[in-house]
C-alpha cells in the first residue's frame, strides 16, 4: 500500500526508516579523517588495535587490526530485554547462553527491582562504532542471506583508514538493503529466517530482526555524529 507515494506496508516503513537513517549518516559522516575516525576522547576507550595491543578480553578480528570487547555481562540498559525474553517464554539456561553469560546473572538480573543503576559502559570510538555495525550488519547478512556459516567475527577485516573502512561499510550496506528489499511477507514473519548466531534472532520473527537492526543503525549512527561534534569543538571549549 501506498498514499502519496509514501509506503505503508510493514516492510516499507521499515525500509523507509532505514534510507532515511542512511542518508542522513552519509551526510554526518563526510570528510571523516583518520585521526578523528580513531580518536579517544577519554581514557579506556575501547577501538580497533593492533593484534597484540588491544586493551581487552575478547578482541577479534581476522587481519592485523582487531575490534576491542570485554567480558560478556547484560547492561542495565538491556534489563527489560531480559524481561521480556523471560516472559516471552525463554528459560532462564536460554536466555544465559543468548548473552553469554551465567545463569546466576540472569536470575540476578530478573529478581532486580526499581530503576536500573547507570550503565558503566566504556566510552568506544568512531572506529569501533562503525567497525561493530559492519560486522553485525555483515553477520546478519550472511546468516539471513547467504550461506548461514561463516563465523561474523571474521567476516570482516577491519582498518585504520577512515576512507577505506567506509567505501567497505556502505558497500554492505548497499548489499543488504537490496536482499531485505526482497523480503516476502511469509519471510516477515518466518521465525528464525534470520539464524544469526549472536542474540535472539533465530526464535524472532524476521521483521522483529529487522526492527532490531533499524535501531541498532540509527542509534550507533548517532553516537558517531555526537563525537564527530566533540572532535570538531574540542578546542574551543574554554579552560
Amino acid at each position: 500500500m501506498e498514499t502519496e507515494g509514501a509506503r505503508t506496508d510493514r516492510l516499507g516503513l521499515l525500509l523507509d526508516q532505514f534510507d532515511h537513517a542512511r542518508e542522513m549518516a552519509q551526510v554526518r559522516l563526510a570528510g571523516l579523517g583518520d585521526e578523528e575516525y580513531l580518536w579517544e576522547p577519554v581514557p579506556g576507550c575501547w577501538s580497533i588495535r593492533r593484534r597484540g595491543e588491544a586493551a581487552t578480553p575478547r578482541a577479534f578480528g581476522p587481519g592485523e587490526w582487531v575490534l576491542d570487547l570485554g567480558a560478556p555481562d547484560i547492561p542495565p540498559n538491556e534489563y527489560a530485554e531480559v524481561a521480556r525474553q523471560a516472559a516471552s517464554g525463554m528459560t532462564v539456561d536460554k536466555i544465559a547462553e543468548d548473552w553469554s553469560v551465567s545463569v546466576e546473572r540472569v536470575e540476578q538480573v530478573l529478581a532486580h527491582t526499581g530503576a536500573p543503576e547507570p550503565d558503566e559502559t566504556p566510552v568506544t570510538t568512531i572506529a569501533w562504532r562503525l567497525a561493530h555495525l559492519h560486522y553485525c550488519f555483515a553477520g546478519r547478512w550472511e546468516w539471513s542471506f547467504g550461506e548461514r556459516r561463516q563465523e561474523p567475527k571474521l567476516l570482516v577485516d577491519f582498518t585504520p583508514s577512515a576512507a577505506l573502512a567506509l567505501e567497505r561499510f556502505w558497500a554492505l550496506i548497499d548489499r543488504w538493503r537490496d536482499s531485505v528489499a526482497a523480503v516476502t511477507e511469509e519471510q516477515l514473519d518466518t521465525v528464525g529466517f534470520s539464524r544469526y548466531p549472536y542474540g535472539s534472532d533465530p526464535d524472532d520473527p524476521f521483521i522483529a530482526v529487522l526492527s532490531g537492526n533499524n535501531l541498532e543503525f540509527i542509534h550507533h549512527m548517532a553516537e558517531i555524529a555526537l563525537l564527530r561534534d566533540l572532535w570538531r569543538t574540542r578546542f574551543t571549549t574554554p579552560g
